[in-house]
């Protein structure tokens, strides 16, 4: 299974990655942890991130494509994987989707989690009162301030991949706001039926 799943800031989709590796015994490809892992290896391309991040600048998309092609070249790819973080741009899938058709592979799906976005917010709240409640501490950037941050940058950067991946007849929809096993049982139907 070669998946992308889709949606924004707190839809589920790190949630439901693990439940489909664990079952299908696939890796979670992270944008973040391809990049740090490739930098630690000191790999061409790591080397050239490196000191992109070391500069403080964004890694261009030649080097994270760069960084993800090789990554699927490894050896637990060979039966799927499921992409975490990437692609985040049209430019990024327009990318995905040559470097898999020179390796002779394809998608088998992309997977939209269909949110209430006002919904995500309430629920980030509720837990960040709940951490504070508990006595734990709250990452910085989980506020309501930050979090509309992020879903704004989602919608103008992230969230045209669906038209793309709906043109090229990739997208399937489900609705994330269900329960987290009628989430996974939905995802798994739509595969099967791609």
């Amino acid at each position: 299974m070669r998946l992308i799943l889709l949606g924004p800031p707190g839809a589920g989709k790190g949630t439901q990655a693990k439940v489909l590796t664990e079952k299908h015994g696939i890796p979670q490809l992270s944008t973040g942890d391809m990049l740090r892992a490739a930098v630690a290896a000191g790999s061409e391309v790591g080397k050239r991130a490196k000191a992109v991040m070391d500069s403080g600048g964004l890694v261009s998309d030649e080097i994270v494509n760069q960084i993800v092609s090789e990554r699927i070249d490894q050896a637990d790819c060979a039966n799927g994987f499921i992409l975490d973080g990437y692609p985040r741009t049209v430019p990024q899938a327009e990318a995905l989707s040559g470097m898999l058709r020179q390796k002779g592979l394809r998608l088998d799906g992309v997977v939209n989690l269909k949110v209430d976005e006002e919904a995500l917010v309430r629920r980030m709240e509720s837990r960040v009162r709940e951490t504070i409640a508990a006595g734990g501490k709250v990452r910085a950037d989980d506020n309501p301030e930050s979090f509309k941050k992020r879903l704004e940058e989602y919608r103008e950067k992230t969230a045209p991949l669906a038209d793309y991946y709906r043109g090229t007849g990739e997208l399937r929809s489900v609705d994330g706001m269900a329960d987290m096993k009628a989430v996974t049982a939905e995802i798994e139907r739509v595969l099967e039926t791609a």
